[in-house]
């Protein structure tokens, strides 16, 4: 059986006329941004298309209820550090992400809470407990700039473990063991029931 990181093309994609240099730092937090803190909400179901780059993806916000659908294509960078490679977004009609929606894929839920300048992802079971922070910039100057807020326990920018790609095949068992390797143990959420 071909893992779907041996599915993947090998050569990086070249840049087009419609693609944009992705400037992102990642963060992990120890847990959630205190609620009076975020001043907005979306709930994200990403599908990363087997065998290819590219990532569906349905954002609701938690507000109005407005839905984004769109499909996108990464192509990472071949280095570390902020710039993460390039990304080309197309945005959908439901017809056209239904359609899209019938591929094989995997898939990873999530909602983002906003926290500016962070946006902070909190994420579904299997790996309920990640507290995963991202800061975008539009300048190399901003984002050697950019100062992490204190409840950042660590940059984890340059970890690919920690990026949608890695997270969406990541087993419950391999997320305890990541998160360990930064000190971090996330706290169970128990259901009390009557």
């Amino acid at each position: 059986m071909t893992s779907q990181k041996d599915a993947m093309p090998e050569k990086p994609a070249c840049g087009g006329k419609y693609a944009r240099v992705e400037r992102e730092r990642r963060f992990l937090l120890a847990g959630p941004p205190p609620p009076a803190t975020v001043t907005a909400g979306r709930r994200i179901t990403d599908r990363y298309l087997d065998g290819t780059r590219l990532r569906l993806r349905r954002d609701e916000s938690l507000a109005s209820g407005a839905c984004e659908l769109k499909l996108t294509q990464k192509v990472p960078a071949q280095r570390p550090g902020h710039v993460q490679g390039l990304i080309t977004n197309m945005y959908l009609s439901p017809a056209e992400y239904e359609l899209l929606a019938r591929l094989p894929a995997a898939t990873l839920g999530k909602t983002r809470l906003s926290v500016p300048p962070l946006g902070i992802d909190v994420f579904d079971p299997p790996l309920h407990g990640l507290v995963l922070a991202e800061a975008e910039f539009t300048t190399d100057e901003a984002a050697h700039s950019f100062l992490p807020p204190p409840q950042v326990v660590a940059e984890v920018t340059d970890d690919v473990r920690f990026t949608g790609g890695s997270l969406v095949h990541a087993h419950r068992d391999d997320l305890l063991s990541w998160l360990a390797d930064y000190g971090i143990k996330p706290v169970t959420i128990t259901r009390q029931t009557r």
